[in-house]
């Protein structure tokens, strides 16, 4: 069996519990059947970090974004982002999106304009977007309409069916963390019920967001396990078709030309 956690943070994993060896995390989610990872970048300051570990792994992949909270360092053109996703390593731009949690509405027309560079980084580059939506769920639909945006995925899914719905039509992916294995996530649960298998993927979006049964300690890309667990548990399916499915899906996304 082989597991993918199609989101995580690798660079930015509290590497104390594992003799502060890259190795030995890898090692140590392998254990868990947790085989390759798509490490993301959410600032260009730490892209040569994420960049670093992708060239010196062959089961970790990078991508190139800013996230849309960040503020403080580089906001990038589109011939940035295009230049640094040239490597074969890097397999897709983001994480991009909106975030109305962190940034008024009102106030936020650099988040949509960062976001609509971001897409058309991902299309011209043909590499999947990684997108990130919080409170904002109509905007970036929009969005995406507007600017055509071509492949990639919901990350770190938590919204409703419609919205899931509205990226399915536009030929997103969805992919669901550790929020499904929460004690107060049951509507979440019933979305992922309904999303088509040939859409799924699986993630931690560690060292955030542990699941259950390790809530209250750091996260890493080994409890992609316990998410695939869940998602299976949920739709009546064996861990194996989970596992299975979801790793053709993130072939599909990021390898499929």
């Amino acid at each position: 069996m082989q597991i993918v956690d199609s989101h995580c943070h690798l660079d930015r994993v509290d590497l104390d519990k594992f003799g502060g060896s890259v190795e030995s995390m890898l090692a140590h989610a392998k254990e868990l059947s947790v085989t390759e990872f798509l490490c993301v970048c959410i600032d260009l300051e730490h892209f040569d970090d994420v960049f670093s570990l992708a060239k010196k792994h062959p089961q970790i992949y990078a991508s190139v974004g800013v996230h849309p909270t960040e503020q403080e360092g580089q906001d990038p053109s589109i011939e940035t982002l295009l230049k640094l996703a040239e490597h074969e390593k890097i397999i897709a731009i983001g994480e991009t999106g909106l975030d109305y949690f962190h940034v008024e509405k009102s106030s936020a027309d650099w988040q949509r304009d960062r976001f609509r560079r971001h897409i058309a980084t991902s299309n011209q580059s043909k590499k999947p977007m990684i997108i990130h939506t919080r409170e904002a769920k109509a905007d970036t639909l929009k969005i995406m309409r507007e600017e055509k945006a071509q492949a990639g995925v919901m990350h770190c899914f938590s919204e409703d069916w419609e919205t899931a719905k509205a990226a399915l039509d536009l030929g997103f992916y969805i992919s669901f963390s550790g929020i499904i294995t929460f004690k107060n996530a049951q509507d979440l649960r019933e979305v992922a019920k309904k999303v088509p298998a040939d859409r799924l993927l699986v993630e931690t979006d560690s060292p955030y967001l542990t699941p259950v049964p390790n809530r209250g300690k750091p996260n890493s890309p080994a409890y992609t396990y316990y998410v695939a667990e869940k998602l299976a548990q949920i739709r009546g399916e064996s861990i194996e078709d989970i596992a299975r499915v979801t790793t053709q899906n993130f072939k599909q996304l990021f390898f499929a030309k």
